[in-house]
C-alpha cells in the first residue's frame, strides 16, 4: 500500500518555513513515497510552486507537481515539462484546472485528457502521470454516467493512477472504482483523505468541489461550535474509520492533503 501527500505552496517566506519543516516531520515516518503540490488556476501558482518542487527535492523529497491544462498554450506545458525534466521530475498530476477569471479562450487543453494525451505523444514514459477522480462525481458533469465515462477516457489517454477528492463515505468510492473497471479502467484508484480538523472551512472546501459531509457529520461538528478540540478527536475518529472501511475494501494506497500540516496526518498513521 502506497502513501502519498499533498502540500501547497506558500505565499511567504514564513509559509515556506513552515512547509518545510511540516515534510521534515513526515519524512521521518519513511511511509511516504512522494509528495504533490498544487498549482493555481491558470498557472496563478507557478512561480511559488516551483519554489516549493525545489525545496522539497532538495530536502530528499520525490515530487510530483500539479498542472493544469486549460488556459495554457502547448509551448508553456512544454517549458514547464522540460523544466522539470531536467530536474530529475519523474512524477506528474495532470488536471484540467479552472479558467482564470476574465479569461475566456480554453486553448488546446480543454479537459485533462487532451493534456495527458498531450504529455504522452511529446515525453512517452519520461512521466508517471496521475489524474483527478470523483467518487461523488464532478460538480460540473451533466450526469453521473458522462462523468464515469470521461474519467475512462482519461485513464485510458496515458493516466497511470488516479488520486480521488476526499470524501467521506466509503461505499461512494467502492461504487466509483468498480464502475470504472467496468469500463476498461485497470488502474489504481488511490483515495484523497483530508483529516478533519476545522469545521467550517471543511464545510466551505465541500460546497465549493462538490464533495459531500454526510448529514450525521455535518451537524455534529455543528453542535461542537467552537470547540476545537471536540472537533479535532470527532474529525479523527471519523476519518480513522474511513480509512479501516478503505482499506477493507483494497484500496491500493492513500493520498493525504496536509493542509501544510504534519500532525493531523501523523495521527491517523
Amino acid at each position: 500500500m502506497e502513501y502519498s501527500v499533498e502540500f501547497f505552496p506558500p505565499q511567504t517566506p514564513e509559509g515556506m518555513a513552515k512547509l518545510c519543516a511540516t515534510a521534515q516531520k513526515l519524512q521521518t515516518t519513511g511511509r511516504f513515497a512522494y509528495a504533490s503540490v498544487t498549482y493555481g488556476a491558470g498557472g496563478s501558482t507557478r512561480d511559488r510552486t516551483f519554489a516549493a518542487v525545489d525545496a522539497l527535492q532538495a530536502a530528499g523529497w520525490e515530487v510530483a507537481p500539479h498542472l493544469s491544462g486549460i488556459g495554457a498554450t502547448e509551448a508553456s506545458i512544454v517549458a514547464i515539462l522540460d523544466r522539470y525534466r531536467a530536474a530529475g521530475i519523474r512524477r506528474l498530476v495532470l488536471l484540467r484546472g479552472d479558467l482564470p477569471s476574465g479569461v475566456v479562450d480554453p486553448g488546446p487543453f480543454r479537459y485533462a485528457r487532451d493534456l495527458v494525451t498531450f504529455v504522452r505523444a511529446r515525453y512517452d514514459d519520461t512521466f508517471w502521470i496521475a489524474v483527478a477522480a470523483y467518487p461523488e462525481y464532478h460538480p460540473q458533469a451533466k450526469h453521473a454516467i458522462a462523468d464515469l465515462d470521461a474519467f475512462a477516457a482519461k485513464m485510458a489517454a496515458g493516466a497511470d493512477c488516479a488520486i480521488t477528492q476526499f470524501f467521506y463515505n466509503p461505499d461512494a468510492y467502492a461504487h466509483f472504482r468498480d464502475e470504472a473497471a467496468r469500463r476498461g479502467v485497470t488502474q489504481p484508484i488511490i483515495p484523497g483523505i483530508m483529516p478533519i480538523t476545522q469545521f467550517f472551512r471543511l464545510a466551505r472546501f465541500a460546497d465549493s468541489c462538490g464533495a459531500e459531509i454526510p448529514r450525521w457529520i455535518r451537524r455534529k461538528m455543528e453542535g461542537f461550535g467552537d470547540d476545537i478540540a471536540s472537533i479535532r478527536a470527532f474529525g479523527h475518529e471519523v476519518v480513522a474509520h474511513l480509512l479501516e472501511r478503505l482499506r477493507a475494501l483494497g484500496a491500493p494506497g492513500f493520498h493525504f492533503y496536509t493542509m501544510n500540516q504534519a500532525e493531523p496526518t501523523l495521527a491517523l498513521l
